[in-house]
This record gives C-alpha cells, structure tokens and sequence, in this order.
C-alpha cells in the first residue's frame, strides 16, 4: 500500500481508529436483549455512546436491564416485543422511531435451542425455532429498512452460530435456523448495498450465558460442568457474551464502513476443521 493520503486525510483515518465513543448519537435496537449475549451488546452499545431498544418478550428482566444502563449514566429503554409476531416487530421499530426519530443499528439476537435430532423433532418444534430464529429477523430488517432507506445508512447485525454449518445432530432445528439465517443476511446484504445499508451476521461457538449454564444443569452436567468444558477449549475458557460484543460493536460502527455481507465465525479453532491441540 502506498503512503497515506494529505495530513487532514490521515487525521481522519485516526480519529476512527482511536475514537472511544463509537456509537454516539446511534440509536441500536437490539432483541433478545433480557439476558445473555443480547444483554451484553446492549450494555456494550451504551458504554460507547449508543441509545439503546431493549427489546425481549421478558418484560421483568427486559426492563432491569434498560433501568440499569440508565442507572450506569447510558440511554436506554425498554420496549415489550415477541418477535415471533409480524405485528409486534412492527411496533418495535415504529417505537424506536417515534422516540428518537430514526433506526441506526438492529441487531437481531433472539433465538431458541431446543434439542432434538432428525428423528425426534415434532412439526411444532421446527417451526417455533424457524419463527424465533429466521421469521423475526426478516419482520425486523423488512420494518427497519423502510427508515434506513430514507437516511441512506444503517447497519444490521443478525446473531447465527457456528452450528450454522453442520452443527450438533441434537440441535437439529436449531442449526437449519442458523444456516437459514446465513443465507438471509447475504442475500439482503446484496440488496441493501445500493442503499448503503449493511448487514452481516456473527456466528459465535460456545457462549457461557445464563441459559447455557441452565440448559447444561438440566441436563445433568451438575454444577461444575463448566470446569470440564474449558479443558476442551484451547484457549482455556468459553466465550463471553462480551466476546460477541465486541465483535457486534464492529459491525454497529464506522470501523466496517464499507462491510457487509460478511459473516464472522467466533470460535476457538477453524470452523470444519478437527481441534489440533
């Protein structure tokens, strides 16, 4: 690469690199925000200037979390939504709009995990994960584009994972979801370009998140089962919901100006590829 452009051209290239306020004057929707990852990009987002949408079907834990960034000096508030619902992911994004007046990032994070495999998942189940996971992300980007457009910017984060690519056979519908979910963001990613509205997705591996850590006690993994998995880890731990954070904070701000489409795989080790250690 050649030498950088004129001083003032250069300044400006710093100044994205080392601003530490990132988010200001953004407004961020985010679902499935009551606990989890979904907590963890909210807090996030406030910490480096955003206006935050909590947004989940628990209402109770939903709006703690909203009255605790305002109590930590963030903006934000809470609004109800069961995005299995066309209706409510309308009223959603319509709220945010009718607040704050515009819609900057969406981050669709809601999702289920039901176990089952290919012999032992009913209709019912399939389409529940297909509504959570893949439905509500397409409600929610087809209500925010509609404002998006009009600004000529916007960035949209959809939360898949790592199953998306094969996945676990217990986590039949939930890995289809995943993959479905992939295919969504590139294809709406090719769209949106011309309207300079981007969108791409994470894929984390494994996340210690309060749900996590249920789902694995009721199974019987007892309560030190996290001990056990993190000597599978090669880098000594799971991820952290601060982990897909960060990685959603990239693609909320300028740093990936002129990214979309992308889809990045969080784990330890390359996805497909045996662990090598």
């Amino acid at each position: 690469m050649g030498p950088l452009p004129a001083s003032k051209n250069r300044g400006a290239f710093l100044s994205i690199v080392l601003n530490t306020a990132r988010l200001e004057n953004r407004i961020a929707v985010i679902t499935g925000s009551a606990a989890g990852m979904g907590e963890g990009i909210a807090r996030l987002f406030a910490i480096e200037g955003g206006t935050v949408v909590v947004s989940d079907k628990d209402k109770v834990n939903g709006a703690a979390v909203a009255a605790s960034i305002e109590k930590e000096g963030g903006r934000a508030i809470f609004q109800r939504a069961d995005v299995r619902v066309e209706a409510e992911c309308r009223a959603l994004i319509a709220r945010a709009v009718e607040i704050y007046g515009r819609i900057d990032v969406l981050v669709n994070n809601a999702a289920i995990n039901p176990r089952g495999s290919i012999e032992n998942t009913t209709a019912e189940t399939w389409d529940e994960v297909f509504a959570t996971n893949v439905r509500s992300a397409f409600f929610c980007m087809r209500e925010a584009v509609a404002h998006m457009k009009q600004q000529r910017r916007g960035s949209i984060i959809n939360i898949g994972s790592v199953n998306a690519y094969i996945g676990e056979p217990k986590l039949m519908a939930y890995s289809a979801s995943k993959g479905a979910l992939m295919t969504l963001t590139k294809n709406t990613a090719s769209y949106l370009s011309q309207y300079r509205i981007r969108v791409n997705q994470i894929n984390p591996g494994w996340t210690l998140t309060p749900n996590e850590h249920r789902v694995k006690t009721e199974e019987g993994k007892g309560e030190g089962w996290v001990d056990q998995a993190i000597r599978t880890r090669p880098f000594g731990r799971l991820l952290f919901p601060r982990d897909i954070a960060l990685a959603a904070l990239y693609f909320a701000s300028d740093e990936s100006a002129c990214i979309t489409g992308s889809v990045l795989d969080l784990e330890q080790y390359p996805v497909g590829a045996p662990p090598n250690w």
